[in-house]
């Protein structure tokens, strides 16, 4: 993560820009057949191609796009795919709070800007590059870096797959879309470090199987709320620890 000052002993702009971009290629690896298949089934899924383009280009948000497109489907009122996708996208907001320390200071269109291309895997590497001692005062160009390449993927693997999804039948069936369930694991399991992130993810899990099974998919939404919930009513409950003399 460290980042090779230059002559002067600082670092630019530019090179936390292009570090913030490297990065994140690791994550973009989990993320392309993702968006491939998300173009692929939008068209089938009652969008056309200008509508899917422009979601993937004013929404931005994976899993969000995907839950919109099943409910599209099943033909669910726009109430509840906004409902939905809103709760689905609650965690972005715990992401803002953790790094509203870091960007405070920065002007009103930094903040706009950073927080339209927030997402889990920028969040990931940017908290990252944020914690660390050095005192640089361009730790924003990092996040800037890693965004602008996850924005760029995305838009990217969207078209793909708008043009040559009819060109692989079945695509959605290949099982690729389990890349980005991977990345999303591997992405979570290094925070599993207290108690209120462990009893949030199981019983998130828990729930999300046993309402998988409820219509328009508002077994995400259950999820969602139950693991929120629990993360809390842990966290509020716990004893402190009481440290050894």
């Amino acid at each position: 993560m460290a980042i090779a000052p230059d002559a002067t002993g600082k670092t630019s702009p530019g090179q936390e820009f292009w570090a913030g971009a490297r990065q994140t290629i690791p994550l973009i690896v989990g993320a392309i057949p993702f968006g491939i298949i998300f173009g692929t089934l939008a068209q089938t899924s009652g969008l056309s191609f200008g509508a899917a383009a422009a979601m993937s280009a004013l929404v931005f948000a994976g899993s969000s796009q995907f839950i919109a497109l099943g409910l599209l489907a099943t033909g669910s009122p726009v109430g509840l795919i906004v409902l939905t996708t809103w709760v689905v996208n609650l965690r972005h907001l715990l992401y803002a709070v953790g790094l509203v320390p870091y960007l405070q200071a920065l002007a009103p269109a930094w903040k706009v800007a950073l927080g339209f291309w927030l997402t889990d895997e920028t969040f990931m590497v940017a908290i990252q590059r944020y914690r660390q001692p050095d005192p640089s005062p361009d730790k924003h160009w990092f996040q800037l870096g890693s965004a602008l390449a996850m924005y760029g993927n995305w838009q990217l693997c969207t078209w793909l797959g708008l043009t040559l999804g009819q060109a692989m039948p079945n695509a959605a069936n290949w099982g690729l879309d389990f890349a980005m369930v991977a990345t999303f694991i591997g992405m979570t399991l290094p925070y599993l470090k207290t108690r209120p992130m462990v009893a949030t993810v199981l019983v998130a899990g828990i729930t999300a199987l046993l309402a998988r099974s409820l219509p328009h998919q508002l077994g995400i939404m259950v999820a969602a709320i139950a693991g929120i919930f629990t993360g809390v009513l842990v966290e509020t409950t716990q004893k402190p620890e009481v440290p050894h003399p």
